[in-house]
């Protein structure tokens, strides 16, 4: 499943051997129990490391 953040492209994947999904967004790996809350939460560190960068 692809998804967007602005230009960016976010690849979500149901986890083998495991329970959940994962999302891959620019060097960024973020897990999660439902594709909804892997998306949100490489959506938190996209956010985070764009501070990082411009602080």
């Amino acid at each position: 499943m692809l998804a967007k953040i602005g230009h960016l492209k976010v690849e979500i994947f149901k986890i083998k051997n495991r329970a959940g999904f994962a999302a891959v967004c620019f060097e960024h790996l973020t897990e999660g129990a439902t594709a909804q809350e892997a998306y949100a939460r490489i959506v938190k560190a996209l956010r985070r490391s764009n501070r990082k960068q411009a602080g």
